[in-house]
């Protein structure tokens, strides 16, 4: 049985990430500090495209992507630059986020309403 669904624990992901809105991560995008990380699936990415320059890991390999010692690491992601994770709509992305301040990352954040949000205020986006 389940006695916490993801409704929880998005709710408590959220209250332990930072979030970040569309028009402040628009902001931030193309700054040499911050590195856009985009957890949606892969076909997601080919269906819809991706904020410009974004790093993509995909949820599930995520927190193999951001362990030095696992050989799937990309370093982008402990370059030391702020994280601004984001899927299609800021669930996943927020439970990404936690993931990863779990793993002891300590400048995280998500983008509040993920892709579609981005797109709808006409942010940067490649195909």
């Amino acid at each position: 049985m389940v006695t916490r669904g993801i409704k929880q624990l998005i709710a408590e992901a959220n209250a332990a990430v930072y979030t970040v809105s569309v028009p402040d991560a628009m902001v931030m995008h193309g700054d040499s500090d911050v590195v856009f990380v985009d957890v949606r699936e892969t076909v997601e990415l080919r269906q819809a495209g991706s904020v410009a320059g974004a790093v993509h890991a995909p949820r599930g390999f995520l927190e193999f992507m951001a362990d030095p010692e696992s050989p799937l690491h990309k370093p982008e992601l402990a370059s030391g630059a702020r994280l601004l994770l984001y899927c299609a709509s800021g669930g996943r992305s927020a439970l990404a986020a936690k993931a990863l301040v779990d793993m002891g990352f300590e400048n995280v954040a998500h983008i509040a309403g993920g892709f579609a949000a981005w797109q709808e205020a006409q942010g940067p986006v490649e195909s």
